[in-house]
Protein backbone atom coordinates (compact mmCIF):
# COMPACT_ATOMS: atom_id res chain seq x y z
CA UNK A 1 0.00 0.00 0.00
CA UNK A 2 1.28 3.61 -0.71
CA UNK A 3 1.29 6.19 1.73
CA UNK A 4 2.21 9.77 1.35
CA UNK A 5 5.25 11.21 3.19
CA UNK A 6 3.21 13.27 6.34
CA UNK A 7 1.83 9.20 6.84
CA UNK A 8 4.77 7.77 7.61
CA UNK A 9 5.93 11.09 9.49
CA UNK A 10 3.25 10.49 12.11
CA UNK A 11 3.79 6.52 12.52
CA UNK A 12 6.66 7.28 13.05
CA UNK A 13 6.26 10.00 15.88
CA UNK A 14 3.23 7.43 16.84
CA UNK A 15 6.00 4.92 17.43
CA UNK A 16 7.84 6.87 19.61
CA UNK A 17 5.19 7.78 21.68
CA UNK A 18 3.45 4.05 21.72
CA UNK A 19 6.62 2.33 22.76
CA UNK A 20 7.54 4.49 26.33
CA UNK A 21 4.08 3.76 26.81
CA UNK A 22 4.44 0.24 25.83
CA UNK A 23 7.40 -0.35 27.87
CA UNK A 24 6.01 1.46 30.86
CA UNK A 25 2.81 0.11 30.82
CA UNK A 26 1.08 -1.10 27.78
CA UNK A 27 -1.81 -0.72 25.42
CA UNK A 28 0.47 1.35 22.59
CA UNK A 29 -1.58 -0.73 20.10
CA UNK A 30 -4.53 0.34 20.89
CA UNK A 31 -3.84 4.16 19.40
CA UNK A 32 -1.35 2.33 16.35
CA UNK A 33 -3.97 -0.17 14.77
CA UNK A 34 -6.94 2.17 14.31
CA UNK A 35 -4.33 4.87 13.05
CA UNK A 36 -3.34 2.27 10.10
CA UNK A 37 -6.71 0.70 9.99
CA UNK A 38 -7.80 4.39 9.22
CA UNK A 39 -5.08 4.41 6.72
CA UNK A 40 -6.46 2.07 4.43
CA UNK A 41 -4.93 -0.97 5.84
CA UNK A 42 -7.24 -4.30 6.81
CA UNK A 43 -7.79 -5.17 10.32
CA UNK A 44 -5.56 -7.99 9.67
CA UNK A 45 -2.59 -6.46 7.56
CA UNK A 46 -2.67 -3.51 10.50
CA UNK A 47 -2.55 -6.36 13.25
CA UNK A 48 0.31 -8.10 11.42
CA UNK A 49 2.63 -5.00 10.12
CA UNK A 50 2.60 -3.88 14.49
CA UNK A 51 4.09 -6.89 14.45
CA UNK A 52 7.51 -5.64 12.93
CA UNK A 53 7.80 -2.45 15.53
CA UNK A 54 6.74 -4.57 18.55
CA UNK A 55 9.47 -7.32 18.22
CA UNK A 56 12.18 -4.90 17.89
CA UNK A 57 10.98 -2.48 20.46
CA UNK A 58 10.91 -5.53 22.82
CA UNK A 59 14.29 -6.15 22.41
CA UNK A 60 15.44 -2.62 22.85
CA UNK A 61 13.13 -2.28 26.03
CA UNK A 62 14.74 -6.37 27.01
CA UNK A 63 18.70 -4.77 26.32
CA UNK A 64 17.61 -1.54 29.11
CA UNK A 65 16.05 -3.32 31.58
CA UNK A 66 19.11 -6.31 31.70
CA UNK A 67 21.84 -3.44 31.70
CA UNK A 68 19.88 -1.73 34.68
CA UNK A 69 19.97 -4.74 36.31
CA UNK A 70 15.84 -5.10 36.66
CA UNK A 71 15.36 -8.20 34.52
CA UNK A 72 15.36 -11.34 36.73
CA UNK A 73 16.85 -14.40 34.41
CA UNK A 74 16.73 -17.54 36.84
CA UNK A 75 13.33 -18.50 35.62
CA UNK A 76 13.31 -16.90 31.96
CA UNK A 77 12.45 -20.71 30.10
CA UNK A 78 9.68 -21.13 33.16
CA UNK A 79 7.99 -17.86 31.92
CA UNK A 80 8.62 -17.57 28.55
CA UNK A 81 7.73 -21.45 27.06
CA UNK A 82 3.97 -21.31 27.91
CA UNK A 83 3.73 -17.58 26.08
CA UNK A 84 5.64 -19.14 23.32
CA UNK A 85 2.91 -21.78 23.32
CA UNK A 86 -0.11 -19.46 24.13
CA UNK A 87 1.32 -17.03 21.04
CA UNK A 88 1.20 -19.61 18.08
CA UNK A 89 -2.08 -20.72 19.41
CA UNK A 90 -3.16 -16.94 19.24
CA UNK A 91 -1.50 -16.42 16.21
CA UNK A 92 -2.82 -19.12 13.94
CA UNK A 93 -6.48 -18.23 15.15
CA UNK A 94 -5.57 -14.04 14.11
CA UNK A 95 -4.43 -15.09 10.97
CA UNK A 96 -7.75 -16.65 9.95
CA UNK A 97 -10.28 -15.04 12.12
CA UNK A 98 -13.30 -12.25 10.80
CA UNK A 99 -12.19 -8.90 12.36
CA UNK A 100 -14.99 -8.83 13.85
CA UNK A 101 -14.17 -10.65 16.97
CA UNK A 102 -11.03 -8.33 18.02
CA UNK A 103 -13.53 -5.78 19.03
CA UNK A 104 -15.49 -7.43 22.12
CA UNK A 105 -12.32 -9.33 22.92
CA UNK A 106 -10.45 -6.14 23.69
CA UNK A 107 -13.51 -4.94 24.94
CA UNK A 108 -13.24 -7.33 27.89
CA UNK A 109 -10.13 -7.55 27.99
CA UNK A 110 -9.41 -4.20 29.09
CA UNK A 111 -12.44 -4.11 31.44
CA UNK A 112 -11.04 -6.55 33.18
CA UNK A 113 -7.91 -5.33 33.68
CA UNK A 114 -9.33 -2.14 34.86
CA UNK A 115 -11.15 -3.65 37.25
CA UNK A 116 -8.25 -5.50 39.03
CA UNK A 117 -5.90 -2.28 38.92
CA UNK A 118 -8.51 -0.38 40.72
CA UNK A 119 -10.30 -2.83 43.18
CA UNK A 120 -7.58 -5.39 43.69
CA UNK A 121 -4.29 -3.46 43.13
CA UNK A 122 -2.24 -6.14 45.69
CA UNK A 123 -2.31 -8.10 42.10
CA UNK A 124 0.14 -5.97 40.28
CA UNK A 125 2.12 -3.95 42.93
CA UNK A 126 3.31 -7.08 45.73
CA UNK A 127 4.00 -6.20 49.22
CA UNK A 128 7.52 -4.45 49.46
CA UNK A 129 9.93 -6.97 50.35
CA UNK A 130 7.78 -9.90 48.42
CA UNK A 131 10.08 -12.98 47.36
CA UNK A 132 8.86 -14.02 43.71
CA UNK A 133 8.20 -17.66 43.14
CA UNK A 134 9.05 -19.61 40.06
CA UNK A 135 6.90 -21.22 37.77
CA UNK A 136 7.19 -24.46 38.84
CA UNK A 137 6.43 -23.38 42.52
CA UNK A 138 3.45 -21.29 41.43
CA UNK A 139 1.98 -24.36 39.90
CA UNK A 140 -0.53 -24.50 37.01
CA UNK A 141 -1.99 -21.57 37.84
CA UNK A 142 1.10 -19.47 36.66
CA UNK A 143 1.17 -21.61 33.67
CA UNK A 144 -2.42 -21.07 32.47
CA UNK A 145 -1.92 -17.46 32.80
CA UNK A 146 1.33 -17.25 31.00
CA UNK A 147 -0.55 -19.53 28.18
CA UNK A 148 -3.50 -16.92 28.25
CA UNK A 149 -1.51 -14.38 28.14
CA UNK A 150 0.52 -15.43 24.67
CA UNK A 151 -2.81 -16.42 23.19
CA UNK A 152 -4.55 -13.10 23.81
CA UNK A 153 -0.69 -11.44 22.56
CA UNK A 154 -0.50 -13.85 19.52
CA UNK A 155 -4.30 -13.07 18.37
CA UNK A 156 -4.67 -9.30 19.13
CA UNK A 157 -1.11 -7.37 21.03
CA UNK A 158 -3.25 -4.57 21.85
CA UNK A 159 -3.17 -4.52 25.74
CA UNK A 160 -1.20 -7.51 26.02
CA UNK A 161 1.10 -5.65 28.52
CA UNK A 162 -1.77 -5.46 30.97
CA UNK A 163 -2.90 -9.32 30.75
CA UNK A 164 1.18 -10.18 31.23
CA UNK A 165 1.94 -7.79 34.00
CA UNK A 166 -1.04 -9.03 35.76
CA UNK A 167 -0.24 -12.70 35.17
CA UNK A 168 3.66 -12.46 36.04
CA UNK A 169 2.84 -9.57 39.21
CA UNK A 170 0.01 -11.80 40.31
CA UNK A 171 0.83 -15.30 40.04
CA UNK A 172 4.94 -14.95 40.64
CA UNK A 173 5.07 -11.80 42.80
CA UNK A 174 7.30 -10.08 41.28
CA UNK A 175 7.30 -6.16 41.10
CA UNK A 176 5.67 -3.90 38.44
CA UNK A 177 9.50 -2.92 37.15
CA UNK A 178 10.37 -6.03 37.41
CA UNK A 179 6.93 -7.61 35.59
CA UNK A 180 7.41 -5.05 33.20
CA UNK A 181 11.10 -6.29 32.17
CA UNK A 182 9.58 -9.86 32.30
CA UNK A 183 6.46 -9.15 30.07
CA UNK A 184 8.99 -7.34 27.12
CA UNK A 185 10.51 -10.76 27.32
CA UNK A 186 7.55 -12.85 26.91
CA UNK A 187 6.35 -9.91 24.38
CA UNK A 188 9.26 -10.55 22.05
CA UNK A 189 9.10 -14.22 21.97
CA UNK A 190 5.30 -14.83 21.29
CA UNK A 191 5.33 -11.39 18.48
CA UNK A 192 8.62 -13.39 16.68
CA UNK A 193 6.27 -16.25 16.65
CA UNK A 194 3.20 -14.72 15.59
CA UNK A 195 5.28 -12.48 12.90
CA UNK A 196 6.71 -15.25 11.25
CA UNK A 197 2.69 -16.74 10.85
CA UNK A 198 1.88 -13.31 9.50
CA UNK A 199 4.45 -13.01 7.16
CA UNK A 200 4.02 -16.55 5.94
CA UNK A 201 0.36 -15.57 5.21
CA UNK A 202 1.90 -12.13 3.76
CA UNK A 203 -0.16 -9.88 5.71
CA UNK A 204 2.67 -7.72 6.59
CA UNK A 205 3.57 -4.36 5.26
CA UNK A 206 6.82 -4.15 5.26
CA UNK A 207 7.78 -0.02 4.23
CA UNK A 208 4.94 0.45 7.05
CA UNK A 209 6.01 -1.40 9.97
CA UNK A 210 9.70 -0.89 9.57
CA UNK A 211 8.92 3.07 9.73
CA UNK A 212 7.31 2.37 12.94
CA UNK A 213 9.29 0.09 14.68
CA UNK A 214 12.25 3.07 14.30
CA UNK A 215 9.84 5.00 16.46
CA UNK A 216 8.88 2.18 18.81
CA UNK A 217 12.28 1.49 19.32
CA UNK A 218 13.94 5.28 20.42
CA UNK A 219 10.11 5.19 22.95
CA UNK A 220 11.65 1.82 24.19
CA UNK A 221 14.38 3.13 24.72
CA UNK A 222 13.52 6.10 26.60
CA UNK A 223 10.31 4.10 28.26
CA UNK A 224 12.94 2.02 30.09
CA UNK A 225 14.72 5.34 32.03
CA UNK A 226 11.26 6.09 32.85
CA UNK A 227 9.86 2.80 34.21
CA UNK A 228 12.69 2.53 36.30
CA UNK A 229 13.26 6.24 37.15
CA UNK A 230 8.74 6.59 38.70
CA UNK A 231 7.35 5.37 41.87
CA UNK A 232 5.89 2.12 41.61
CA UNK A 233 2.76 3.80 42.68
CA UNK A 234 3.07 6.03 39.89
CA UNK A 235 3.62 3.36 37.41
CA UNK A 236 0.31 1.78 38.42
CA UNK A 237 -1.69 4.66 37.47
CA UNK A 238 0.03 5.28 34.13
CA UNK A 239 -0.96 1.48 33.63
CA UNK A 240 -4.62 1.94 34.88
CA UNK A 241 -5.06 5.35 32.83
CA UNK A 242 -3.55 3.64 29.86
CA UNK A 243 -6.34 0.48 30.57
CA UNK A 244 -8.89 3.30 30.64
CA UNK A 245 -7.71 4.55 27.24
CA UNK A 246 -8.10 1.13 25.62
CA UNK A 247 -11.61 0.45 26.82
CA UNK A 248 -12.19 3.70 24.65
CA UNK A 249 -10.25 2.68 21.89
CA UNK A 250 -12.39 -0.33 21.86
CA UNK A 251 -15.47 1.56 21.89
CA UNK A 252 -14.75 3.63 19.13
CA UNK A 253 -13.01 0.59 16.62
Amino acid sequence: MDLQLHHYLLISVLGVICGVINVMAGGGSNIILPVLMMMGYPAQVANATNRVGIALQSIVGVRGFLKAGKLPTHDLPGIIVPTIIGGICGAVVAAYAPHQIIKPLLLGTMLAMAAIMLFVPSVVMPPPGTVPFTVKQAGWRAWFWLWLGGVYGGFVQAGVGFVLITAIAGCLRYDIVRSSALKLVCTLFFTLVALAIFVWRGQVDWTTGLVLAVGNMIGAHYGVRLAIKVKPKTLKWVMFFMTLVAVIAAFLK
